[in-house]
């Protein structure tokens, strides 16, 4: 591995190893997900300026009024989105910068990844080539809508947050499936909705704080 991906001093190794001490501190018991974290190196991810912060448990700007999420977030949503299952195919709406899609290509065969920024999408692309990340594939498209040509999904993660649960997602779930989705307006909460042969069901998990989501492109 090259010193990039490696890191010394504040984005080495040793530096990731913390994390994922402070992960399982922090409740997340997931061993695929951990060591998935572990896998990604954070700080590519981010301007290299804010490098030195990237195994901080903080979300972090990204540009285009967008942040990448701190990684207990991103441990904890791929954590409840696996629920222990093995994950054949994944949505995610909100690439960002592609630190999550890379996390969760780790832990699933298939990886969408649905991004309305334009510039994030170059961005992403370029991020996840340079780690040789080869199961995502990202598209520059509305992500309120889902991406119904690749449905049904085992997991969807949905990195906005939304007043409602769309329709359109529900519908993209497989049976067995988790969306796990952060919903509510000034407080919001980070939501699990389980497609079973009864129906939905959906469980709230406590407080979280994202950007809301926003439809159409730009």
């Amino acid at each position: 591995m090259n010193q990039r991906f490696s890191g010394i001093g504040m984005t080495s190794q040793r530096t990731r190893a913390r994390m994922l001490e402070r992960l399982r501190a922090q409740g997340i018991t997931d061993e695929v997900v951990l060591s998935a974290m572990n896998d990604i190196p954070r700080h590519i991810f981010v301007d290299e300026a804010l490098a030195s912060r990237a195994y901080e448990d903080i979300s972090l700007p990204i540009g285009y009024g967008q942040t990448i999420s701190q990684p207990y977030i991103v441990a904890r949503m791929i954590e409840l989105a696996r629920g222990g299952q093995t994950i054949s195919q994944a949505l995610e709406i909100g690439t960002g910068c592609g630190y999550q899609a890379a996390v969760l290509a780790r832990v699933a065969k298939s990886v969408h990844s649905v991004e309305r920024i334009a510039p994030l999408i170059a961005k992403a692309r370029k991020n996840l080539r340079e780690i040789r990340i080869n199961n995502v594939k990202v598209k520059y498209a509305d992500g309120t809508m889902g991406l119904a040509e690749f449905a049904p999904y085992n997991a969807i993660i949905m990195a906005a947050a939304a007043t409602h649960i769309p329709d359109e997602l529900l519908a993209q779930l497989a049976m067995g499936g988790r969306l796990v989705m952060p919903i509510g307006a000034e407080t919001q909460k980070l939501t699990v909705v389980e497609r079973t042969a009864e129906g939905f069901h959906k469980v709230e998990m406590g407080e979280v704080k994202f950007v809301p989501l926003l439809g159409g492109v730009s």
